[in-house]
């Protein structure tokens, strides 16, 4: 307690930063550093060179206290994106909450994959939409797209209709377990569906299999029930010539390729991230 009083009085900016450092290294926190200064940033309203250039200056207490509350919850493991309340993503800000997955950087090569084949006025169907993230930077960087966004979790509908008001798309998010409640033909599906073995979410970092939602993880057995499901119905739902996407986990590009190919789709692709790891697979729907 000592520790937290003297973080929050009569201390510098650079001071508080230090602290706030030492504070999640014990912790054991990854990325001390970095974290430690984009919360400082945030309840400051600062930028990365302020620290070089006005690091003596003093904190109001208001903000130390801010700060002190937002390394506490670091420090339990919650994700930085959670304690913000955001994430960036294809160069456009996302509200997100412990009711969605937070966007990663891996699923920007899925959007982009979809942007080399998005002609606009086309129809868009995203499964799984969580943010609705992928959804909205696709009708961000394209026009006149028609965009529909589904998800089981209303909650998470909640989050995607959120941003969609915010960056002012107009896009239809619908409640739905898969296709359940979806009508019409897409030239564009979309997905980014749970593929996380059940029996692997317990070895990941504290801050996914704690605080992000199992439902957004769970792919089952063996990470593949939400594919081939997708698969399947997806044929009913797609023009001819439509293409399906999907992101997957590094070690499914075989097994998603297959049950594609299973389903009568051509010109099955997979793609590789920064990492060089699979993590986009797609193909087109037979014409007939």
């Amino acid at each position: 307690m000592k520790q937290v009083k003297r973080a929050v009085k009569n201390n510098s900016y650079r001071e508080l930063y230090q602290w706030g450092c030492e504070e999640l290294a014990i912790a054991k926190i990854e990325e001390a550093a970095l974290d430690a200064r984009l919360l400082l940033e945030e309840v400051c309203h600062t930028d990365r060179n302020y620290l070089l250039v006005h690091g003596d200056n003093p904190v109001l207490e208001e903000q130390s206290l801010s700060y002190t509350a937002y390394i506490g919850q670091r420090k339990k493991h919650i994700p930085l994106q959670y304690i913000l309340g955001y994430q960036e993503f294809m160069g456009l800000r996302f509200k997100v909450s412990p009711d969605v997955l937070i966007p990663r950087q891996d699923t920007e090569v899925l959007v982009e994959e979809v942007m080399r084949y998005l002609h606009d006025g086309m129809r868009i169907l995203d499964m799984c939409t969580g943010s609705g993230c992928i959804l909205l930077s696709l009708l961000q960087y394209s026009n006149d797209c028609i965009g529909v966004g589904c998800d089981i979790s209303d909650k998470a509908l909640a989050v995607a209709k959120e941003n969609a008001r915010v960056l002012n798309k107009e896009a239809t998010f619908i409640q739905s377990d898969l296709f359940e409640k979806i009508d019409g033909k897409f030239d564009i599906i979309v997905s980014n569906p749970p593929y996380i073995p059940t029996s692997v979410i317990d070895t990941l970092m504290p801050e996914v299999k704690e605080h992000e939602p199992f439902g957004a993880l769970d792919g089952k057995e063996d990470g593949l029930f939400f594919y081939k499901k997708i698969v399947l119905r997806s044929v009913d739902y797609l023009q001819p010539g439509g293409m399906l996407f999907f992101e997957i986990g590094c070690e499914q590009a075989e097994a998603v390729s297959e049950c594609m190919r299973e389903a009568g789709y051509r010109d099955i692709t997979v793609c590789k991230d920064l990492a060089g790891l699979d993590r986009v697979v797609y193909g087109t729907k037979n014409i007939f």
